[in-house]
């Protein structure tokens, strides 16, 4: 079969590509290296129009005559891989804004990828039309929305996510939904929201190639390190200031047994080198199951605090702990990072558990092998 992916975010697409690519099948992925993490695409596009000063120009001249200067050149970009992005038997869009264009250009490089190739599915694995939607009619649910909800940030900071609650990206939605043949989800926090619609055809688990990643063994002979490491741009939608706060508690309360390391926006290879050595990491608190970095850093064998609601465990069928369920309290994860500091048996235990995991229900061949079986139900 030949394959197109268009977008990437948090090496998933690459992770599905080189399962895809071991059943035997041809791949290319299209799009943007998801910012500073710098994932490899075979067809690569950038923004040109995003330093301080080119941004700057950008607005004005779009204040002043309608033209978006950055959507063009990213359409520029696009036509000229536009003979190689033909006659693919499945075309997968890992979001409703693939092009980070406005909504003129969007829909002409999507009208050209549904005109010239058999099929075209839509990956949800983050914030688009029907999600935010849930998340706005169900404010307990929990989600991302809950730091915007509490007004930790305002309308222009959170503008990544509200820009689906727009009247164009709604007509962007209907114009998608028109020409994809379904919908897939990567995990519970997109498979909640998306139950009943005619379009979707269930979810698959994120694919983690873990023999890219090798597990850790365990051994805690000193100081137990746990590794935080913030997004800027996600900061308050993962919960980061809930965990800065906890580890400040923790910092003072057991300064002779852990050593606390924290990042800032580094690229992926220098983010997985500094964590390798962690026992213990912190990903996000407003989730019911794993993204793409809690999974891989469980691959390894880290414990991961993230997305671990009673749907999850109740949906793999779980009984032993694979991770610590996060959640936006900071007296609670004090306490959670408390027990295992004191326990450090069951870090060791929840790491086992959090190899086996993966392995079992996140395998890159396995995931590769259910999206096979998902596309082929829509390609007779």
């Amino acid at each position: 079969m030949n394959i197109l992916l268009v977008g990437e975010y948090s090496r998933l697409h690459n992770s599905l590509k080189e399962g895809l690519q071991k059943l035997g099948h041809h791949v290319v992925i299209l799009g943007f290296q998801d910012g500073f993490k710098k994932y490899p695409v075979d067809l690569p596009l950038y923004h040109r129009w995003n330093s301080s000063i080119l941004k700057k120009i950008r607005v004005g001249l779009f204040k002043l005559t309608g033209f978006d200067i950055n959507s063009y050149f990213i359409y520029r970009q696009f036509k000229r891989y536009q003979k190689q992005l033909q006659g693919f038997d499945v075309v997968q869009l890992i979001n409703e804004h693939c092009f980070y264009s406005n909504h003129r250009y969007e829909k002409k490089m999507l009208q050209y990828l549904f005109d010239h190739n058999k099929k075209t599915f839509l990956l949800c694995c983050g914030t688009d039309y029907l999600t935010v939607d849930f998340y706005f009619k169900h404010p307990n649910f929990k989600s991302l929305m809950w730091p915007y909800f509490e007004k930790k940030v305002n309308d222009r900071e959170f503008e990544s996510v509200l820009k689906f609650r727009k009247p164009q990206f709604r007509e962007l939605h209907n114009f998608i939904q028109q020409n994809i043949q379904g919908m897939i989800a990567s995990d519970l926090d997109y498979d909640l929201p998306l139950q009943g619609h005619p379009k979707y055809l269930g979810m698959v688990p994120n694919p983690v190639n873990t023999e890219k990643l090798p597990y850790i063994e365990m051994k805690i002979d000193d100081k137990i390190v746990i590794f935080h490491g913030i997004n800027s741009q996600s900061y308050f939608k993962k919960g980061n200031d809930f965990f800065d706060q906890a580890l400040e508690i923790i910092a003072q309360k057991y300064a002779d047994q852990v050593e606390i390391v924290t990042t800032r926006d580094i690229p992926y290879q220098q983010y997985i080198e500094i964590y390798n050595r962690a026992h213990i990491l912190l990903d996000m608190a407003y989730s019911f199951d794993q993204g793409y970095h809690a999974l891989e850093a469980m691959a390894k064998g880290k414990v991961v605090f993230t997305g671990a609601e009673t749907e999850f465990y109740q949906h793999y069928h779980l009984s032993e702990k694979v991770n610590i369920n996060a959640k936006p309290d900071v007296d609670y994860l004090v306490q959670q990072l408390s027990f295992l500091i004191e326990n450090p048996q069951e870090i060791i235990t929840i790491s086992h558990n959090a190899r086996m995991f993966v392995e079992r229900e996140h395998h890159y061949l396995k995931s590769a092998q259910r999206y096979l079986e998902f596309w082929n139900t829509k390609l007779a």
